[in-house]
């Protein structure tokens, strides 16, 4: 029977708590509460648990899991195989306090659309640097979550989408190195992240964290073949670290920022992009 194992770590991206990741068999959870909504998903196996005194399941690979703050419920395998599962632990303030009523009475939904994005957040949250990217995939979670939990919810038209898209962008650009959080981006802007990244996506027809990545390429392609370190030009121009800047760089370019800057000043050995 292979082991029961637990990762947990606070990423700094606005409005996770925390993410948990667990493989367990044999343990069972006792009746308890969170002080954050819990977004839960399934990798393999199935959960029963009690919310509120209803007997509920989580299982499948398209299904979503959101529990509200404050609610007493439990947990356990539905199986002598365990189960395998992602949780992101968000802010209460992430959702209006009026949908916990919805999220009790129907706790879990098919959509393989959510199920994506949130795998996606997931990915973008166990890397370092890719901050942004996680901030705003967040944005479009938590819209739709409010669509399966609120059906009277209307979807907001954004207001002036190409201003909001011009803003953003001009922010990103000034902040290329230091980088910029949706949250502040919208403070500035005087909109909701969510539909900040509708905006920018819909009016340049990249969301912003890639738009932020291909910049960050850009001027670290400059400064490589201008004879700087990599992990020089890593700091520089705002990876997390040379790694990051690694992996994204091969991404983007075929090549890596050490066999790039090699080419300095040698036309014709690789090709422009």
């Amino acid at each position: 029977m292979a082991s029961e194992a637990v990762t947990a770590w606070r990423p700094r991206v606005p409005g996770v708590a925390e993410v948990f990741h667990a493989h367990f068999v044999d343990h069972a959870y006792p009746l308890h509460v969170h002080d954050a909504w819990t977004l839960l998903i399934v990798d393999d196996g199935a959960i029963r648990f009690d919310l509120d005194r209803h007997h509920r399941g989580a299982a499948g690979a398209a299904s979503v899991t959101i529990l509200p703050p404050g609610v007493p419920h439990d947990g356990r395998a539905a199986t002598h195989h365990g189960f395998r599962k992602r949780v992101v632990y968000l802010d209460a303030a992430v959702l209006p306090p009026s949908l916990a009523g919805a999220a009790v009475d129907h706790p879990g939904f098919d959509d393989p659309v959510l199920r994506l994005r949130i795998h996606q957040l997931h990915q973008a949250l166990d890397r370092p640097g890719d901050e942004l990217e996680a901030e705003g995939r967040l944005a479009l979670i938590r819209g739709r979550l409010r669509e399966h939990l609120d059906r009277h919810v209307v979807d907001v038209v954004v207001p002036h989408p190409r201003r909001l898209a011009d803003g953003l962008r001009d922010l990103l650009d000034a902040r290329t190195a230091s980088g910029i959080t949706l949250k502040e981006a919208g403070a500035i802007l005087g909109s909701h992240p969510g539909h900040l990244v509708r905006a920018f996506t819909a009016a340049f027809g990249l969301p912003p964290h890639r738009y932020l990545m291909s910049r960050r390429i850009e001027q670290a392609r400059r400064l490589l073949l201008a004879g700087r370190r990599p992990a020089d030009v890593a700091a520089d121009v705002g990876f997390h670290d040379q790694a990051h800047l690694h992996r994204h760089f091969r991404r983007h370019v075929g090549a890596t920022p050490g066999a790039y800057a090699a080419q300095g000043g040698v036309p014709n050995r690789l090709p422009s992009m």
